[in-house]
């Protein structure tokens, strides 16, 4: 028989089913757990949340540890999509290092999460808690600041930061400004938070910029991003 020919065979057509459920399934736990916890995000929860049977949500899911990784993982999808893509768009250099700062505060004020950050959130949550979830969600906070150096490393190699910056002490700086923000915004409703937050971040990138860096601005950021998310 030909390829063409081939027609999908029933399991294959409940395989996707199942697919599209346990995607829709996440999309609701991704939001439930940023609000209120990882390890308040229990199969019997989500099942009333969902309207669904418990035993339908074990199909998907055999465990508490299972469904909670498998939503740190759909948590990281959206954060790649909303920030990390976004921000690659731009050139190498100093543009680069702030849209992944810029992109990164407005996916907060924006409410991707319904419960803001959700690896801030999730961090915080577990840090203190040994076991493959902490790990997963220490992974992927690490893999963040590294692309932080690594951007920032970039903006050196392209003359727009002094070259006796230590990369790995501006990505830190940045994260703690960042996360200050995320956290006066969910705590104390702080309206101004972000663009404290951006400010601050503009100031530090001045002041250690070199002549040939380019000229930041955040209305023109966010201009662009308006742009974007329109004809998407």
């Amino acid at each position: 028989m030909r390829k063409k020919d081939v027609q999908p065979t029933p399991l294959s057509g409940r395989a996707a089913q199942g697919e599209r459920t346990r995607q829709a399934i996440l999309e609701v736990a991704v939001h439930l757990a940023s609000a209120e916890g990882l390890e308040g995000l229990t199969i019997g929860r989500l099942a009333s949340k969902l309207a669904m049977s418990k035993s339908g949500l074990f199909a998907h899911f055999g465990s508490k540890e299972e469904l909670q990784l498998a939503t740190v993982e759909a948590a990281r999808f959206i954060f790649v999509r909303e920030v990390i893509r976004p921000a690659l768009e731009a050139e190498q250099g100093l543009t680069r290092l702030w849209n992944l700062c810029d992109i990164w505060l407005d996916y907060v004020q924006r409410e991707v999460f319904r419960g803001g950050c959700f690896f801030a959130a999730a961090a915080a949550e577990f840090d203190g808690r040994p076991g493959v979830v902490r790990d997963r969600i220490a992974e992927i906070m690490k893999q963040w600041l590294e692309g932080l150096e690594r951007a920032v490393r970039e903006s050196q190699a392209a003359g727009h930061l002094q070259r006796n910056i230590v990369p790995a002490q501006l990505a830190f700086e940045i994260n703690a400004l960042e996360m200050g923000a995320n956290w006066a915004f969910q705590l104390h409703g702080d309206p101004q938070a972000f663009a404290k937050a951006r400010e601050a971040i503009l100031q530090r990138f001045r002041s250690l910029a070199t002549t040939k860096a380019p000229t930041l601005s955040v209305t023109r950021s966010l201009a662009k991003r308006r742009k974007r998310r329109a004809a998407a």
